[in-house]
């Protein structure tokens, strides 16, 4: 089994190395044996500055992955491929670039990634979307398209897309997860998790068949309440879960529910921490 570490160059809160940026975002750099990938670009280019101070080679990567179109995870693309860095591989879920917003009232905020399907086409970036599920090299899995099982698990409704025949809820259809075969099982890495986290991991567990030994990303369980929040991790144990790393948009409620916990290892991993599986 190969070796997997990870590195969050993005994330909302800052750790013990100082001369980081934290931002509102998320970045992860996924080293799995002698496979290099970056899931998720934060939202502009203070993940490169920060990789740049970690020692993080951003060039010639594998693929990138972009687990949705907002701009906190997506935006930072530009970035990468103008600085010359990242892949010519680029994954995400189906749809990714419709445009998406926040409703507030009569004010629309735009909540876009900021390149399209041109940009890719002149910097020469091949685009690949994910339709259920998809290896994209020996032990690593994509998934999309997540079935809505968990009732509870509803997406705001604030999100939006803007389609031609007007705004319309925003099912987050282009979301999209990352499973890392270990050994006894899985780790998975997701973005935002608006389809439901439960609802994305009985998904992964029904498609790959093994245990979700760890879990790390943004949850969006920033607001949930203390009832969803341990029914949601007592599901999780249920598949396997382990480990559970939050980030993003996890929110302080779950970072402390996890860190109370003595039944599963539990961190909220910032911009600089790292985790490792040999």
């Amino acid at each position: 089994m190969d070796m997997l570490s990870l590195t969050a160059l993005m994330d909302n809160k800052p750790t013990e190395h100082k001369a980081l940026i934290a931002e509102h975002g998320l970045s992860l750099h996924v080293q799995y044996g002698d496979c290099r990938l970056l899931f998720d670009c934060g939202s502009g280019a203070n993940p490169l500055r920060n990789a740049h101070r970690l020692g993080v080679d951003l060039k010639d990567l594998d693929a990138v992955i972009l687990s949705h179109s907002h701009y906190d995870h997506a935006a930072g693309f530009r970035d990468l491929t103008e600085s010359g860095l990242g892949s010519r591989d680029l994954y995400t879920g189906p749809n990714f670039f419709e445009a998406k917003y926040a409703k507030n009232g009569v004010r629309f905020t735009n909540l876009a990634c900021g390149f399209d399907r041109d940009f890719l086409k002149t910097h020469q970036i091949c685009h690949h979307e994910i339709q259920g599920l998809q290896k994209i090299y020996p032990g690593v899995w994509l998934i999309s398209g997540f079935p809505r099982i968990h009732s509870f698990e509803t997406i705001p409704e604030r999100f939006v897309r803007r389609t031609d025949s007007g705004f319309v809820a925003d099912d987050f259809g282009d979301e999209v997860c990352m499973a890392l075969d270990v050994e006894d099982g899985l780790v998975v890495l997701v973005g935002c998790s608006h389809p439901g986290i439960l609802n994305m991991m009985t998904q992964v567990s029904a498609l790959l068949k093994k245990p979700i030994r760890a879990v790390f990303g943004g949850t969006h369980l920033v607001e949930a309440d203390a009832q969803r929040i341990d029914a949601t991790v007592c599901r999780l144990q249920e598949m396997g879960l382990e480990i559970l790393g939050l980030s993003h948009c996890s929110g302080d409620a779950a970072d402390c529910a996890i860190c109370a916990r003595t039944d599963i290892q539990g961190c909220h991993l910032g911009t600089g921490d790292c985790i490792f599986f040999d």
